[in-house]
């Protein structure tokens, strides 16, 4: 069920993190890889090396997702090397941090290009390297349905990209291809460190998790795999939760 050997994916800002963690999962069951980033290249040559350590072949391509044509040159690259697409993971994620009375346009779009439109753009041009039983992922956070300090533009834009992974669901159902999104609990990434409150946050998602631990990224990874496999064949147009039952508590 889990043998993807000659499939190939395309994981966005996986330099790191969770992106990081996914693409290794993945290359571990024998996908080849377009590792993705925009700053952190010594990052993604790193995971680069850990992915071909695990036999996977893999591509590392600088691009801004929230940019169009730099979205279009990176599916030419990947065309040009692979030939296809069959799973596409958008896990890239920025957005500024501010209460919601010192949010401009400017932060309010970037939040939604980068977390939201920029999956729409990826799947206009990865579709047509895709066949039947491929599957698009988007990574959201828990902000989507949730009020979270200083989150106000990220939340929303979280939000957005799960309402159009469900349009996206229907309307490329009938070529075969699941959609999905899979939120995750509070994980200790580089992108926390950026929250004035870090720690609390840790520490009150530590104490109101029922399973007693935080979620990790190769938590979210593992989820990742299942819905790459046909373990999943029949889940589509969902938002499957990782947090170890956090959001379940009142």
């Amino acid at each position: 069920m889990f043998d993807l050997r000659g499939k190939v994916a395309l994981v966005t800002g996986s330099s790191r993190g969770i992106g990081r963690a996914i693409a290794i999962r993945l290359a571990e069951q024998g996908v080849d890889q377009v590792v993705n980033y925009i700053r952190h290249r010594a990052d993604a040559e790193e995971t680069a090396q850990l992915i071909e350590s695990k036999g996977a072949r893999c591509v590392v391509v600088k691009a801004n997702v929230a940019d169009d044509g730099h979205v279009r040159a990176m599916l030419e690259t990947i065309k040009a090397e692979y030939g296809r697409v069959d799973f596409l993971v958008s896990n890239a994620a920025s957005g500024v941090l501010k209460p919601l009375m010192e949010l401009d346009a400017r932060h309010w779009n970037w939040a939604m290009d980068i977390n939201a439109r920029a999956l729409l753009t990826l799947a206009q041009q990865a579709v047509p390297l895709m066949d039947a039983g491929a599957r698009i992922m988007a990574v959201s956070s828990l902000g989507s349905v949730r009020a979270v300090e200083n989150y106000t533009a990220v939340g929303a834009s979280k939000a957005a990209l799960e309402s159009l992974v469900r349009h996206m669901a229907v309307e490329l159902g009938p070529k075969g291809i699941n959609v999905n999104t899979i939120s995750a609990g509070a994980v200790d990434t580089e992108a926390l460190k950026k929250f004035p409150n870090r720690q609390t946050i840790l520490d009150m998602a530590l104490a109101r998790t029922p399973l007693g631990r935080l979620t990790t990224p190769e938590d979210v990874a593992d989820v990742c795999l299942f819905l790459c496999s046909d373990l999943a064949k029949m889940i589509s147009g969902q938002t499957i939760v990782v947090d170890g039952g956090y959001a379940i508590r009142a």
